[in-house]
């Protein structure tokens, strides 16, 4: 698949794990099932009124969830993993890099570190993977770290490369591979390989900062 794009490669890997580990394997997004991601990434799509609850809490987020259940009831598993596996509809194909690379590759890693095991990807791809979200966080690592208040936040790669992604009177370095740092600045903390340094009251605020994708 190293011809495609990236996100459609990370999509049709992520299909191709759907239907390996079934409707029941854990993810990394909390509470949800398989079965859950693959309707959640088809309403995404194609169900404009669930927009609002993905990144709201209240009235919209209960909409969103009564959406996907909806989903769920009326198609099957395999429906859904399908559905996905056919891409955006048209009028989002010219977005598709922009909604979907992240998304894609984060929710491949769901499933893939879901069931405990978070050992890195490795190879060709990997590291077409990697080169790629590192210049996406150039672009929006400042976006990706607003929920930092107050404090510097820094991106260091093991090769040395440096995004100072927040600036603050005490900054906080996050080192690691891109691949982990979008983990870790999409919520999946746990799962991600990386480390924290810097003055002990930055490292504090990055904890307790609610990262989400």
């Amino acid at each position: 698949m190293a011809s495609l794009p990236i996100q459609q490669a990370e999509r049709a890997a992520l299909c191709d794990l759907f239907l390996e580990t079934g409707p029941d394997a854990p993810t990394l997004c909390e509470g949800w099932t398989t079965y859950d991601l693959a309707a959640h990434l088809v309403i995404r799509e194609r169900k404009p009124l669930s927009g609002p609850g993905l990144v709201m809490g209240g009235a919209a987020a209960r909409l969103t969830a009564r959406i996907l259940e909806r989903a769920k009831q009326t198609h099957s598993y395999g429906e859904l993993v399908s559905t996905v596996r056919r891409g955006p509809p048209a009028l989002l194909r010219p977005f598709d890099k922009a909604m979907n690379q992240t998304e894609y590759f984060v929710h491949h890693e769901d499933v893939r570190r879901g069931g405990g095991d978070t050992t890195p990807r490795t190879g060709a791809e990997a590291a077409r993977v990697e080169e790629a979200l590192w210049t996406m966080l150039q672009r929006g690592a400042k976006f990706m770290t607003r929920p930092v208040k107050e404090t510097g936040v820094d991106l260091v790669r093991p090769s040395g490369d440096v995004i100072h992604a927040r600036p603050g009177p005490a900054v906080a370095t996050l080192t690691g591979t891109a691949v982990e740092i979008v983990l870790f600045l999409s919520g999946r903390g746990e799962a991600a390989h990386v480390e924290l340094g810097g003055p002990p009251q930055a490292v504090a605020a990055v904890r307790a900062a609610g990262f989400g994708i």
